[in-house]
């Protein structure tokens, strides 16, 4: 009797730890590791997810294509900026002719001026240029945001199945520790002690396996944000969107492309058959005889293309086959986030729902592991039903915890797929 009131005592307390609690959300600082590797991430109390995201920016590849995109819109907008067209040009020359012992100098300057609508046509180009960058900036940095949300997540449910494993672990050494006791006493077989035994090896292979899931876990959140703190938790909230709105980033972003494009033909166009040039010059005429006269003239004129528009038009259809496929893009771009939006808010109604199961079912599992205890101790079912009931437990314990996740998860999912940022 003394061996089973042990028993029942120790069997109480490794009873299930409460399901997922908020406050340690990916909270990781004393890991029970038991391999060598180690992908070291250190709690910052005082880091956010937005803050996470910014240095994610900072130091990702396309945070120069942003770059490149304003020092393009700089260059576009100085270019609108100019008085002239274009470069001008100087030509100068000498002329003799030795028959009528005649000298020319001639000097000409010829300026490049914009067309009717050229100028205004070129800064609405810069004008398009400069918001994409802006838009571009914003469409990354939602894209980035997604990326980290789901690498936290990832680190929480990995973490959940960790401590779940280590718990199991735990509460079969104990377990087995109790049942030697027991074997000893000869109240138990010895067969007992191998059953727990494999049960225990058993626990102990799902720990190893969970902290390598989770180190990987830790390993994808450093190499997205090539940093090596970690909020200490974050809950989402659900925002109050419940369609896909216009205003959408990535919608907003592919929306300034086709501006940009149509601003781009809208350029060319304005162009025509060419460009117009005003030429001012002077003429020196003087003979080698002193008797000769002395003639200095200055003329000016103007310099009009016609007749090239057609020279024009595969540039322009070249430009019209990409604003289509632009067009083309945008459209299934929305079709995409449409689908996405909907499976957010779908997934977000079956987890409420599946998670009220859940935590019905873990409450249920726990009171019928609280009976088997009693039952086991007293006699009257053996170890392996009880093992049964244990692992039964467990695994309701376990899927608690992650429903809890994925429910953050699911908002969080859900912002993302109407544009939010964190």
């Amino acid at each position: 009797m003394l061996g089973q009131l042990v028993f029942a005592v120790a069997i109480f307390q490794l009873m299930p730890r409460p399901a997922f609690a908020q406050g340690d959300t990916w909270d990781m600082t004393n890991p029970a590791s038991v391999g060598y590797h180690r992908d070291i991430l250190d709690i910052d109390k005082t880091l956010t997810i937005s803050k996470v995201v910014d240095a994610t920016m900072d130091t990702h590849p396309d945070a120069d294509v942003i770059t490149a995109m304003e020092e393009e819109a700089a260059a576009l907008e100085a270019r609108g900026n100019s008085w002239t067209a274009g470069a001008s040009q100087i030509a100068v020359g000498y002329q003799s002719m030795y028959s009528f012992r005649l000298n020319y100098a001639t000097a000409n300057l010829m300026v490049p001026v914009w067309n009717f609508g050229q100028r205004d046509a070129q800064r609405e180009l810069a004008k398009q240029v400069e918001a994409g960058a802006e838009l571009q900036a914003a469409a990354i940095k939602l894209r980035l945001a997604g990326l980290v949300r789901g690498a936290l997540w990832d680190i929480a449910l990995a973490k959940n199945r960790y401590e779940q494993a280590n718990d199991n672990q735990e509460t079969y050494k104990k377990l087995l520790a109790t049942i030697k006791r027991r074997v000893e006493l000869g109240d138990l077989p010895k067969s007992d002690e191998l059953l727990a035994q494999t049960e225990f090896f058993q626990k102990r292979s799902v720990f190893i396996n969970a902290e390598a899931e989770l180190m990987h876990a830790r390993k994808r959140y450093t190499s997205i944000t090539r940093i090596t703190k970690i909020p200490s938790a974050h809950v989402e909230k659900l925002v109050d969107l419940k369609e896909l709105e216009q205003s959408h980033p990535a919608l907003t972003a592919i929306d300034n492309r086709i501006q940009r494009k149509q601003a781009e033909i809208k350029a060319i166009k304005a162009v025509g058959s060419g460009q117009t040039n005003v030429i001012a010059g002077i003429l020196s005429d003087e003979g080698i005889d002193q008797r000769s006269n002395h003639a200095e003239f200055f003329n000016v004129g103007v310099i009009v293309p016609f007749g090239g528009g057609a020279h024009n038009q595969p540039q322009i259809a070249a430009l019209n086959i990409e604003l289509s496929q632009l067009t083309s893009q945008r459209e299934q771009l929305y079709r995409s986030l449409a689908q996405t939006h909907h499976e957010a808010m779908h997934n977000l109604e079956v987890n409420t729902i599946e998670l009220n199961n859940a935590r019905e079912h873990q409450k249920i599992a726990e009171e019928l592991l609280s009976m088997k205890n009693m039952a086991f101790s007293v006699g009257e079912i053996d170890l392996l039903e009880l093992l049964k009931i244990q692992s039964q437990a467990q695994q309701a314990t376990l899927y608690a915890k992650e429903r809890a996740v994925i429910m953050q998860r699911d908002i969080a999912a859900y912002n993302h797929a109407v544009g939010n940022m964190p």
